[in-house]
């Protein structure tokens, strides 16, 4: 059964530009579109989920999604983004970021199933590698006119006074690649709809024109907003850099906390966009935020949501057992539980100070691992009077000054969390 797939998407504010006639095309019955994804690393980012996610609903809404790996057009730079050219990739690091990607997608998309709307992965590469140049300016570029290509929003930018760089010959060309893909998949798997970014309107429509001109047939284009946040920063960016999917770039834990951290007007706009909860359920969660915002009820099921859909529910529970350690009630076994990578992620900025082994081994009194040897107390003195008051812990674990840490308090064989009161800490790190 075919349900309307762009009501679904326009509550959920996900719907910048459509072309006309294309809801009524999708209500016809089963139709194929597809999203062009970057390869240039092997991991997506929050950045690109917006896209899978619109695929998603796409395949919830009876239809065929494919996922479109850029390998050609990875290679060239998109001039609707930044003006710095792209990298060329070699084969068999394409190849393996595409395996990568089709991993992560699969989180999302269902590619394995018998069912007929099943998802694809194409790469178009593999029909650009053996097209000539000749071949493509005869048969893709004379029916697309430099007049059109000018008009389009990406290269006017690109081209005004205001520009700092000029745009190359070969980002210019990137559209006609872009359009041709358009064209491939819908003489090829009777692709009609493509979708993505606001920014590329342009480039879809293109490919809606090579579709008339040289397929005489009717293709259809359907854009969602770029995403952004309240406060005017970047969507999908910390100071670290990208948010990923990859766990090994970016840790369950910070992914997590990513979201955990957004704003309330934010949360209520990346709680449609980001999860497949109801339009009831969202409505409901957005009542009980506003009578008791202080709870975050918004930002927590966010994050849970989106961290068990690209990670996993353990992950989740081990996320929110680590946002635990720093904000709530936890034990020195919560901190042994945690992984090096997390560990280093929950107390990162953390002051540290190195420790031999062969200290920990004959049994590290308080008043060295305090003061006289890492400089986390200013002086043996304060080192005492603070234990005297009950307020040092040692991996969560009030202790008096006849305690000494030995290799059974380390956590990964590795670390010592020390604490004063609730909110300092300083991380031994023995080696």
């Amino acid at each position: 059964m075919i349900k309307n797939f762009v009501q679904e998407l326009q509550w959920r504010g996900m719907v910048h530009d459509i072309m006309p006639g294309a809801e009524e095309h999708l209500m016809e019955g089963m139709q194929a579109a597809y999203v062009g994804i970057d390869p240039t690393a092997d991991s997506l980012h929050i950045g690109h989920l917006v896209s899978v996610m619109m695929l998603r609903h796409f395949q919830l809404a009876g239809h065929k999604p494919f996922a479109l790996v850029g390998g050609a057009t990875g290679m060239i730079g998109d001039p609707s983004g930044k003006s710095a050219e792209r990298n060329l990739l070699d084969e068999k690091t394409l190849r393996h970021n595409q395996e990568a990607l089709k991993s992560q997608l699969g989180r999302f998309l269902d590619f394995e199933s018998d069912a007929e709307n099943a998802a694809v992965l194409v790469n178009n590469y593999d029909w650009m590698k053996d097209f000539s140049f000749l071949d493509f300016i005869r048969d893709v570029g004379k029916h697309i006119t430099v007049n059109y290509m000018m008009a389009k929003d990406s290269v006017k930018k690109r081209l005004s006074s205001d520009a700092k760089e000029g745009m190359s010959f070969t980002e210019f060309t990137y559209q006609l690649v872009q359009g041709y893909d358009f064209l491939y998949l819908y003489q090829n798997h009777n692709c009609t709809l493509q979708m993505g970014g606001s920014d590329q309107w342009g480039n879809i429509t293109t490919g809606t024109e090579l579709i008339r001109r040289i397929g005489g047939g009717k293709g259809f284009a359907l854009t969602c907003p770029l995403i952004t946040k309240a406060d005017g920063t970047k969507f999908g960016k910390t100071e670290g850099g990208n948010v990923w999917l990859d766990a090994e770039r970016t840790s369950p834990y910070k992914f997590y906390q990513y979201w955990l951290n957004t704003s309330d007007e934010d949360a209520e706009k990346y709680i449609k966009i980001f999860t497949f909860l109801s339009k009831e359920d969202i409505e409901d969660l957005v009542i009980k935020h506003k009578e008791e915002p202080h709870l975050r009820t918004l930002q927590k099921r966010l994050a849970e949501e989106i961290t068990t859909k690209v990670h996993s529910k353990a992950d989740l529970e081990n996320a929110i057992k680590a946002s635990n350690i720093l904000f709530g009630k936890s034990t020195s076994e919560d901190l042994k539980e945690l992984d090096e990578k997390t560990f280093l992620d929950v107390f990162e900025g953390v002051p540290q100070s190195q420790i031999s082994i062969d200290e920990v081994n004959d049994g590290l009194d308080m008043i060295g691992a305090l003061a006289a040897k890492t400089g986390f107390l200013a002086s043996n003195g304060e080192a005492r009077r603070e234990l005297k008051q009950n307020s040092i812990s040692v991996n969560k674990q009030k202790v008096k000054e006849d305690f000494l840490i030995t290799t059974s308090d380390l956590i990964n064989n590795k670390f010592v969390l020390l604490q004063r009161g609730k909110k300092s800490y300083f991380v031994l790190v023995v080696s």
